[in-house]
């Protein structure tokens, strides 16, 4: 189906965008959220009004934010975990784990949606988004080493660094923009919206190969009949 965002959509377009979504996940999601509406040629006479609008809101939220992302910018965490030989976890490095760790080093509130990540499953460097705004995705390094193994020193240096440079640049919490809850809130549930995306996609996929098997079925049946039919 088509659709006419009415809000900005992460990964998916900016208010005003016309979009060709997944059925599902278009009924299912975007439109009961309220973050799009059915293209139809009424919708359409709005598409300049909603992103003029939308190009405010978001120049005044990524203002507002700027000072988060560049808290975030750079920082290294570090986790220890049990690993095989071969460097998989047994278990993983979850987006709480993440977000817990940002929190406690950066001073700045961090909710698991904004981690743009899925759980990591290995020892080595990885880098994870966090997403602010859909302007604002800082990156940040995490760093898993072996339980029990020591942690080289030059990944301890670049943490250190990240770490001086964050307390450098911290404001306190009472400073930050009160619209900073409602933002990450929308971010939040941005990132539900992913979710539903993909699993409408793995859906529409799971459909599309069973009615292939029903189709190769009747076809085998009916050449059978027809083999049949011959003799």
């Amino acid at each position: 189906m088509k659709v006419m965002l009415i809000k900005d959509v992460y990964k998916l377009g900016r208010a005003g965008e016309v979009k060709r979504v997944a059925d599902g996940y278009g009924r299912n999601y975007l439109l009961p959220q309220g973050l799009a509406v059915l293209a139809t040629p009424g919708a359409l006479k709005q598409s300049e009004r909603i992103k003029v609008q939308a190009t405010v809101q978001r120049d005044a939220l990524n203002e507002e934010m700027s000072v988060v992302a560049e808290q975030l910018t750079g920082v290294v965490l570090t986790f220890s975990a049990k690993a095989s030989e071969t460097g998989k976890l047994y278990g993983s490095v979850t987006t709480q784990m993440i977000a817990d760790s940002l929190s406690e080093k950066t001073g700045v509130e961090i909710n698991k949606r904004h981690i743009d990540s899925q759980p990591l499953r290995a020892v080595g460097e990885h880098q994870v988004q966090v997403r602010l705004t859909v302007d604002l995705v800082p990156e940040v390094k995490v760093i898993i080493y072996g339980e029990g193994e020591e942690q080289p020193i030059f990944e301890i240096e670049p943490d250190l660094d990240a770490e001086a440079e964050v307390e450098d640049q911290e404001v306190p919490e009472e400073e930050q923009p009160e619209t900073a809850d409602e933002e990450l809130t929308q971010e939040a549930e941005q990132e539900a919206e992913e979710e539903a995306k993909e699993e409408a996609e793995e859906e529409a996929e799971e459909e599309a190969k069973e009615e292939a098997e029903e189709e190769a079925e009747e076809e085998a049946e009916e050449e059978t009949k027809e083999e049949t039919e011959v003799e």
